[in-house]
Order: C-alpha cells, then sequence, then structure tokens
C-alpha cells in the first residue's frame, strides 16, 4: 500500500511504515495536482498538516483513498463528516504536540514578561550607543510565579499548558464549556508525582482573574475573546493565542494593546494566514511566531510514530 505524506512526516514514522511493508511517498504536490497524483499513483493514505486541504472534490474522485490522516490536531482543513460519510478513515494525534504547544505558550509569556522580544531586537541595533537608556526601558519586568493563568479550553493542550503554569509557580483559572474538572499528574526529574484537580469556572470569571491568558480552543464561527470579552480582562493583562487564527479578533486586540487594557499579547496563528495584517507584524506589543506551535523535534516523532500506529491497526 502506498503512503502519501504530503506535508511531510518525521523519519521515525516513515521507518515504522516501511517496516509494516508500506511505500512512503514524501513529494510535496501542489493543492491543484493533489487529485490526479493520487489517483495516477494509486494513493491508499493521504498524510497532512495544516497546508493541505482535503475538500469533497478530493474525497469523491479518489476511490482508491481509504485513510485520511492530520498531523496534529485540529482538522478544519479536512472535509472530516463527508470523508467519514463516504466509507473513509479520518484520524489525527491529539495527544502527540500538547506539550510542545504548551512550552511555546510559556516562551512567549517569559519573553514578554520581562520585554525579550523587543530587547532582542534593540540590542544589536543600539546595545554598544544606547545601553543605559536601552536598561531603563526594560527595567521594568515582572514575574510568572505567583501570578494567575488563565486557561480558555481545558482539553490536552489546555491541561498541559496549565501543568507547565503550575511547575512556574502559577495559580491557575480554567474555563471549558464541556469539562466540568481536570485531573493533573505532574511528573518530576526523581519519580515524584503530583496531582492537582482543577475545576473549572465560568469564561466571565476565567477573564476577570487571569493576569496571563492562554486560549486553547478549536476554529468557531465567532470570536472567543472580541472587545466584550476584552473588556472583561484586568487591565494589562497578557495574552497567548498559538490555538487558531480568528478566535482572537484581532482588530479589537490592536484596540486593547493601544489602550493598554492589554500590556504585550502573543501570537503564533493568524486570522489571515500565511499573510498576516501588517499592523500586526510591525506592532512592538506583539511577539509573534509562524505557527510553530507542534514544531519539535520530538512532537513531530510523537506525531509520526502515532498516525503509523493508527494506519497500521486500521488497514491490517
Amino acid at each position: 500500500m502506498k503512503v502519501l505524506a504530503n506535508d511531510g512526516v518525521s523519519q521515525s514514522g516513515i521507518d515504522a511504515l516501511e517496516a509494516a511493508g508500506y511505500e512512503v511517498i514524501t513529494t510535496t504536490v501542489a493543492q491543484e495536482q493533489l487529485q490526479n497524483y493520487i489517483n495516477e499513483n494509486n494513493i491508499d493514505v493521504l498524510l497532512v498538516r495544516s497546508a493541505t486541504k482535503v475538500r469533497k472534490d478530493i474525497i469523491d474522485n479518489c476511490p482508491n483513498l481509504k485513510v485520511i490522516g492530520r498531523g496534529g490536531v485540529g482538522m478544519d482543513n479536512i472535509d472530516v463528516e463527508y470523508a467519514r460519510s463516504k466509507g473513509l478513515h479520518v484520524i489525527n494525534t491529539p495527544a502527540a504536540s500538547s506539550h510542545s504547544v504548551a512550552e511555546l505558550v510559556f516562551g512567549h509569556f517569559y519573553g514578554l514578561a520581562r520585554f525579550l522580544h523587543n530587547s532582542n531586537r534593540d540590542m544589536p541595533l543600539e546595545g554598544d550607543t544606547n545601553f543605559k537608556s536601552l536598561k531603563k526601558s526594560y527595567a521594568k519586568g515582572t514575574e510568572l510565579k505567583g501570578k494567575t493563568l488563565g486557561v480558555i479550553g481545558f482539553g490536552r493542550i489546555g491541561q498541559a499548558t496549565a501543568k507547565v503554569a503550575i511547575g512556574a509557580g502559577m495559580k491557575v483559572v480554567a474555563f471549558d464549556p464541556f469539562i466540568e474538572k481536570a485531573d493533573l499528574e505532574l511528573e518530576f526529574f526523581d519519580g515524584q508525582n503530583l496531582n492537582f484537580e482543577i475545576e473549572t469556572i465560568s469564561k466571565e470569571d476565567v477573564l476577570k482573574q487571569s493576569d496571563f491568558l492562554t486560549l486553547h480552543v478549536p476554529a468557531q464561527k465567532e470570536y472567543v475573546i472580541d472587545e466584550k470579552e476584552f473588556n472583561q480582562m484586568k487591565d494589562g493583562v497578557i495574552i497567548a493565542n498559538a490555538a487558531r487564527g480568528g478566535v482572537v479578533n484581532e482588530v479589537a486586540l490592536v484596540k486593547a494593546l493601544e489602550s493598554g487594557k492589554v500590556a504585550r499579547a502573543a501570537l503564533d496563528v493568524f486570522e489571515k494566514e500565511p499573510a498576516p495584517e501588517i499592523q500586526l507584524l510591525m506592532n512592538p506589543s506583539l511577539s509573534l511566531t509562524p505557527h510553530t506551535g507542534a514544531a519539535t523535534n520530538e512532537a513531530q516523532d510523537r506525531i509520526g510514530v502515532e498516525l503509523a500506529e493508527q494506519i497500521i491497526s486500521i488497514l491490517s
């Protein structure tokens, strides 16, 4: 059987599939040529990340296709229910990248709390001529320890982020309409384990209490954070969105940054990917990454192996 990993797959995933007798093709095929390529090469399994879209045209016109796999969590680039209604298996890897996203969020938080996103730009330009002024400009950082982290969306990634927060000495409050409470187990280097039970509260209460706020929700029809939600937040809150572009109203975010309601913010995802608005790219109060939440070597290895195991189980 043939597997097309159109957006790539880790070597560990390739090795697992090839050991089971599958041929793995890692050619990147353009979206408009994908249907023909799948049919001409008798592809049985199509693996994608976020770049490739699998819509009704491919599902209807590629009769040999048996499995569609998404390396990651969100599957908004796949017509999932339609594919399943046509008898295709649709799989993803919801747990593989959770900790990677959590660490990226905290990379942003630590950087924003101490102005690293700006000082790393300014020091190469002015460090030798304007050192004392830069020191004064960036001398009002804040610590995360003792602060409250609000988590909107308390699934796997939200819970992984909460674990990092607890390890950093933060209080965690969370909102999720589908989860009443979660048991978090923290594992330490010396074999000790500690358990924390987090009961979710209302979204409004999370917004009111949070010093730092992170979002971990799927793509939705309406904004999860809009002008109304910004008005409910503490003055000077720091926000991170590493979930999906479109869950935060970016226009309202810029206004909240200008007013000081939001002190600083981090964006790993954007409404207009892959061409974010220039007002975001040039805003000194924003820490930005190009949708790299799951982009660690460890996460990609886990994703590849998990996809391979599911494919082998389904098709064996």
